[in-house]
Order: C-alpha cells, then sequence, then structure tokens
C-alpha cells in the first residue's frame, strides 16, 4: 500500500504544475487510471519522431561515408562499378555537398545545428528530383533550393528582369553547384587509384611543386624532350567520348545519364555590349560596399599571385554544366593516353650493361647514388635507351635517352593516337623535339644539362682508397627570368624588357602604408615558396623584390608628393620601414606613438637583400613517392588485413621476440598467480588453523622458486 502511494504521489508531481506548493490528499486511484496517467507521462518524455522529418534519413555521419568510399575503392581498384544509385541516395552525402557550397558561396563554415528544417527539405526535394529523372541542367527561374544570399523573388519580376536573365550570362545556379559536388563525393575516390602516378593536374595531393621534383630526380640523362600541347581538349570535348570514357569503369545508369544531360544542355552564353561597358566604366570607382552575407573578394596580393599562373596551370576545363566535374572528367578521358605512353615505355626500354644507372633488365631497380639521383655519368660509349613522361593537365614532357630517331618516331605514333583515340588533330609544330642544351620550358622553370667534374672516390684492391676525377651532367632546374618579366608587365608592375622599369601600383593608392606593405610581404613570400624548388631561387626572388620596391616607391612618391623615388628612400628608408607622412604641429614622434598604441606599425619590405632569400630546396625526392592520403589509406587497408598480421607473428616467432601485447599479459598474469597464496593465507589466518598457513606459505615459496626461473628467462628474452 504504501509503494503505491508512493507512485501515485510521484505521477501527481509529474502531471501537476503546481504540485510543490499545495500537495493534494493521497487518494488510491482504480487501476485503469494509473495505468492511463503511466502512459500519458511516458509520451510526454519521449514524443514519436516525425516521419517527415528530413533529419530522420541521416543515419550515419557524411565524413565516414566519404572515407569508407576511397578505402573500398583503393581496396579494389580494378573493380568495374555498377551499383552508384545507393550512394546518390544516400542524404548525408546532400548535406555534405550543401555545407560546402553554402561555406563557398557565404564564405564562412555551415555548421550542421546552422541547417534549419526547411532547408533540409529544399534539399531532400532536390535529391528526389536527381533520383526521379527530373531535375534540369541551368535552371533560371525555377528551383529546388536557393542559396542563403539569394533574396530574389522569382515570382514578382518584371517581363524585361525575366528575358535578361534567359538571354544573358548568369553564373552557375546553386542547386547545380550541390549536385556537382554530390558527383564528384562519388566519382572521385573511383578514378583516383586507377589514374596512372604520371598525372598531377587538378588531383589531391600532386602540385606543380611535385612535377618540378619529380623531374629533377627522374628526368637527368635524357637527351631529347617532346613537349606536346593539348589544351584544345580543354576547351571543348565530344560527349561520346566523355561518356566512353566514364563507361570503362563506371556502369551505373543513373549517373551516367546525368553526366551526359550535364554535358549536352546547352549553356546561355552573352556578351555584353561594348556601349554598355562603356556606360559603366568610370575613372575612378568608389569604394563598394560588401552586402550581409556577400563573401569578401580575394586580397590584392592573392589576386597579384593567381596572375602569375604559368600557362600550363592557367586553363581550367568547364565543359556544359559540369563545373567541378571538368578537370576529373579531362583526367578519365586523358588517362588513355598515359597508359599508352606507360607502355611505350616498356617497349623502348632497352638496358645496357655499360651504363651505371639504368642497366637492369626490368627497368625499376636504379644504382648509383641514391643521394644524388639527379647526376648522371656520361662515361661509356653505349646507353640504355629509355623514356619517361609527365603529364599537367593538356601539357606533355616526354623525355628520350636514346638517338634523336627514338623521338621521331615515337613523335609520329603519339600524333596517330591522339588523332584516332581523342579525336585532336597535332602536327610536329605541336610536338617539337628538342634538345637539352637549348634549354625546355615547362611550369614557368627552363630545364637544361649541366656538365660537372666530381671527385669519385672509392676502395680498391686490397683496402686502398682511390680519388679519380669524374664527368658527368647534371639536370639544372632554372626559373625563367624572361617568363618573370613577361608576368609582370602583364600585371602593370613594369614596362621594358631588356631594362625593366618599375610602375606604380595605384590599385593600393587609398590604402595605408602599413597596409600596402603588409600586401606586398605577403606576395613576396609567396613568390619565395613558388620559386622554392628553382636553382636561382635567390636571384629570382631578390629580382621580384626590386621590382615590388621600386612599385611602391613611386607610389609613395606620387601619394606623398615627394617627386622621386631617392626622396622616398632617404625618409623610408630601404625596405620602406618608416612612416612618409609626419604629422604637424608639437605632436609627437613616431615611435612614441608606436609605444603608446596611437599608431599602426609598419613592416619593411622582405628580401630586399640576396643574402636574406632562403637557399634552394634541395630535398631528395624518394622514388616510389605517393600523397599522404593515398599513404594512409594503402597503410591502413594494410593492417587491416589479416594477413599482415599472420606475417608479422610468425616473423616475431622466427626471430624469438616477444610482443608488448604479450609481454604486458605475461606481467599481469605473474602478478595474479603470485597474488593468490597471500590471499590463502589471509583467509586461513582469519579461520585460525597455524599449522595450514605454514603449509600454504610453505608451498607458495616452493612454487615462486620454481616459477623463478621461467620469468628470469622470459624477461631477459623479452629485453632481448
Amino acid at each position: 500500500m504504501n509503494r503505491r502511494r508512493f507512485t501515485l504521489f510521484t505521477l501527481q508531481l509529474l502531471t501537476h504544475t503546481n504540485t510543490l506548493h499545495t500537495i493534494p490528499t493521497l487518494t488510491p486511484l482504480h487501476p485503469h487510471l494509473l495505468r492511463h496517467l503511466s502512459s500519458t507521462t511516458t509520451n510526454f518524455r519521449r514524443p514519436p519522431p516525425d516521419p517527415n522529418d528530413p533529419s530522420t534519413l541521416l543515419k550515419e555521419d557524411g565524413f565516414s561515408l566519404c572515407s569508407q568510399m576511397w578505402i573500398d575503392n583503393f581496396r579494389h581498384p580494378d573493380k568495374i562499378i555498377t551499383n552508384l544509385s545507393s550512394y546518390l541516395r544516400r542524404f548525408e552525402l546532400w548535406l555534405l555537398a550543401y555545407q560546402k557550397v553554402t561555406t563557398d558561396e557565404t564564405g564562412s563554415y555551415t555548421p550542421r545545428s546552422s541547417i534549419q528544417r526547411p532547408q533540409l527539405e529544399d534539399l531532400l526535394a532536390l535529391r528526389n528530383a536527381v533520383i526521379d529523372g527530373n531535375f534540369k541542367w541551368g535552371s533560371r527561374l525555377k528551383f529546388h533550393i536557393k542559396s542563403p544570399i539569394d533574396k530574389t523573388d522569382y515570382e514578382s519580376l518584371s517581363k524585361r528582369k525575366i528575358k535578361m536573365i534567359l538571354t544573358t550570362t548568369q553564373p552557375t545556379p546553386f542547386q547545380d553547384k550541390i549536385v556537382q559536388e554530390v558527383l564528384l563525393m562519388i566519382l572521385e575516390p573511383i578514378y583516383e587509384p586507377r589514374f596512372s602516378e604520371k598525372s598531377y593536374a587538378f588531383r589531391p595531393g600532386r602540385t606543380p611543386h611535385t612535377v618540378l621534383r619529380v623531374i629533377r630526380r627522374n628526368f637527368a640523362g635524357y637527351l631529347w624532350y617532346l613537349k606536346g600541347d593539348l589544351s584544345t581538349l580543354l576547351d571543348g570535348v565530344k560527349v561520346g567520348l566523355v561518356i566512353n570514357a566514364v563507361m570503362r569503369d563506371v556502369r551505373d545508369k543513373m549517373v551516367v545519364d546525368l553526366l551526359k544531360s550535364a554535358l549536352v544542355t546547352p549553356v546561355v552564353v552573352s556578351n555584353v555590349d561594348d556601349r554598355e561597358k562603356k556606360k559603366t566604366k568610370r575613372k575612378y570607382q568608389k569604394k563598394r560596399v560588401l552586402n550581409e552575407d556577400e563573401p569578401k573578394p580575394d586580397p590584392y596580393w592573392l589576386d597579384t599571385f593567381f596572375g602569375f599562373a604559368p600557362e600550363e596551370a592557367e586553363k581550367v576545363p568547364n565543359w556544359g554544366h559540369c563545373g567541378i566535374l571538368s578537370p576529373l572528367l579531362a583526367n578519365i578521358v586523358l588517362d588513355e593516353l598515359d597508359r599508352w605512353l606507360e607502355g611505350k615505355m616498356k617497349e623502348i626500354y632497352v638496358p645496357s650493361k655499360s651504363d651505371v644507372i639504368w642497366n637492369c633488365p626490368e627497368g625499376e631497380a636504379e644504382q648509383g647514388n641514391t643521394s644524388w639521383p639527379e647526376f648522371v655519368p656520361t662515361s661509356g660509349p653505349d646507353k640504355t635507351r629509355k623514356m619517361d613522361f609527365i603529364r599537367y593537365g593538356g601539357h606533355i614532357l616526354i623525355g628520350v635517352r636514346g638517338p634523336r630517331a627514338d623521338a621521331a618516331t615515337l613523335r609520329k605514333q603519339l600524333i596517330e593516337f591522339c588523332d584516332q583515340k581523342l579525336m585532336v588533330k597535332l602536327d610536329n609544330e605541336c610536338l617539337p623535339i628538342e634538345h637539352i642544351t637549348k634549354g625546355i620550358m615547362f611550369l614557368d622553370h627552363v630545364l637544361c644539362r649541366r656538365v660537372v667534374y666530381p671527385t669519385l672516390r672509392y676502395t680498391a684492391t686490397g683496402g686502398k682508397i682511390i680519388s679519380e676525377k669524374g664527368v658527368g651532367t647534371l639536370l639544372s632546374v632554372t626559373a625563367s627570368l624572361k617568363q618573370c618579366i613577361r608576368q609582370f608587365r602583364k600585371l602593370s608592375f613594369l614596362k621594358g624588357d631588356r631594362d625593366p622599369d618599375p610602375q606604380p601600383c595605384f590599385r593600393m593608392f587609398h590604402a595605408t602604408q602599413a597596409h600596402t606593405n603588409a600586401q606586398m610581404n605577403k606576395f613576396l613570400a609567396t613568390m619565395v615558396e613558388w620559386y622554392r624548388f628553382a636553382d636561382n631561387r635567390k636571384k629570382i626572388v631578390n629580382f621580384c623584390s626590386y621590382i615590388i620596391r621600386g612599385s611602391l616607391a613611386k607610389l609613395y612618391a606620387a601619394k606623398y608628393k615627394l617627386r622621386s623615388r631617392a626622396k622616398v628612400y632617404k625618409i623610408g628608408s630601404r625596405n620602406l620601414s618608416r612612416p612618409l607622412k609626419e604629422k604637424k604641429g608639437q605632436s609627437p614622434e613616431y615611435h612614441n606613438l608606436l609605444r603608446m598604441g596611437l599608431a599602426e606599425s609598419i613592416d619593411g619590405l622582405q628580401y630586399t637583400r640576396m643574402s636574406l632569400v632562403p637557399e634552394t630546396d634541395y630535398t631528395p625526392f624518394p622514388g616510389n613517392w605517393r600523397p599522404d592520403h593515398e599513404k594512409s589509406l594503402l597503410e591502413y587497408i594494410k593492417l587491416e588485413d589479416p594477413k599482415t598480421l599472420e606475417e608479422q607473428q610468425s616473423c616475431i616467432r622466427e626471430q624469438g621476440l616477444v610482443t608488448p601485447q604479450d609481454y604486458i599479459s605475461m606481467l599481469v598474469w605473474n602478478y595474479k598467480r603470485n597474488s593468490l597464496p597471500m590471499e590463502h593465507l589471509s583467509l586461513a589466518k582469519s579461520d585460525g588453523s597455524v599449522v595450514g598457513n605454514q603449509h600454504l606459505l610453505a608451498s607458495s615459496n616452493q612454487d615462486d622458486a620454481s616459477k623463478e626461473g621461467e620469468n628470469d628467462a622470459r624477461m631477459n628474452e623479452a629485453q632481448m
């Protein structure tokens, strides 16, 4: 009865709000009423989930799902994919794509908690439209989901604005970007393990610096070079060629149809009339105030550095409505060319026993000085015939070691292959054959050969050390000064070729001296990193610093009316770190204002002297290099394989070693085994039997004495 009254009391506390103030008299209730009250309290505590809520479709984290896709595809890189619709239906990928695109649109990270239910419902409608085949690329007026910064009411637009939207060039719709991102997350893990290791453009973890380091290591000793330009393929390609290339590995009809519709759907492009340009152009533009949700534009230093993009990395494909999928599709199409060139590498390779570096029949194992792999000896009449190549986007660099006839034959075969397979017309002018002594331009760096005479020391018979003068070639990778001047002239930083004259950068006219110097220091730091692996790094960076310093000096001379650069350097010092405009009156000096926090600190320009520029990075590049993410994936797959554990255990047994896990378990077991007699001893003392205690103690001592030898032996093995 007391238990029942306590239950009723708790139910009344839960159902009434003012129970703590006035507690009514406890009276027994009917069992049916009690059951009804308990059911109501249970429903109040746990409301049933809404079946129409899109958040109920989120059963797994999007990042873990993408990671599993990468692991599965790297575990089976040659498997033909026939079912991708299951991934296309996963709402977690769509939510992750929405977060990424929204972050790009707004300029700030969009967490999961900030996405409300209306946005999730619109995103679900977009996913259903894609799955049902009702999605249309390039829609201008009807959207399943809109950008958070798009506040336009398309239903109340006038006919003139609707006509302008339908007939002029418009940015990519927000919903198209989401679909492109989802397709990229699905297709990129499939094709990354299938691509050739000789392809470096538009791939994660591979940069132009990687290309330069590979050239420095692997292209030493090649005499003839073919430089091919297939950039016309990046401008546009036939739809059938792309679809056939995709279907070599992916046979999912839904994904293939989605890609085909993105390539086939026409893109509305219109040029603005010159009259409208003249009307909108102003001599002095006012400062534009950004909207509340509008992302900030790129800073001046980053925009300037983008102007230094080399020719090979300047063009990015953009096919139809594919958007960010276009670089991946370009690599898929050109992967057939990479495989063909890899086959030619095996055909051309003819080893020679007199060659010091390449004399292995397979062509994989290399000999010689591994700490100086770019050095190739030139002694001996016969040389190994060998070929290697690198593809960066639509540009190919092929090196041939052997007679020029081999390079000419390879060029003829390459022209025929591109004509038949890629539908690209090439000629001998597009694939020139150049000797290494003339200098080969690639990624704004010049590849040339230097003859060196190092001292070779070796141990002869009898232990005698012999020193001889050797002769060999060393591949030099230097930054092109002419190309650097051309890029500066394109950005209006100088004029003239032979005697370049810096020009003032009037874009920073309204900025303060501290802000201008800070922007240019960031630009110079980026240039130092860009020319990191160039042999003439100090010279080229010092030239860039000279141009930037002269440009700023002319800007400050015009801004503060100082008439000449010499006067600017006299007041602001060599690195322009002193203020050029002092306050009038009896105000304290600049260092006093700076000490009091009333003035902005001015950082001087960096690298004004050649001694301040860091040295060239000559870190040896490994032959079997892979990006960090691929190393992690392969290591994870290897550790997950049970064969790896069996091999490690068998190796440990053969060498007589003990694993840390076995050693710890042995220590724990010995501790437990030695503590059991003491527990029996304490129990025996509580009973009062002294004889039994002595017997247990004696037996425990005997056991310990007999097992100490075994423990010592195992400890010695563990220490060994």
